[in-house]
């Protein structure tokens, strides 16, 4: 993946997490055109790049625990 695309995937991601609107992560992955496991990939980088991130299964989503800012300039 190009780094461009790395990054503008993340920016997506975050804002679905945002919403509180990825759904489960399979269904996550298709809305992404992604894998499964490339989900669990973005994730685990986000939470490397300081995001308290958890599945709420309630909501069916993942959802950050505190206010996390994506920031990239």
């Amino acid at each position: 993946m190009q780094f461009l695309d790395q990054i503008n995937l993340l920016k997506r991601i975050h804002q679905f997490i945002k919403r509180k609107a990825t759904g489960s992560p399979e269904r996550f992955a298709a809305r992404l055109e992604i894998s499964r496991a490339s989900v669990f990939r973005q994730i685990k980088l986000l939470k490397m790049l300081g995001a308290k991130i958890q599945y709420n299964q309630d909501r069916e989503s993942y959802v950050y625990e505190e206010e996390f800012i994506l920031n990239f300039s």
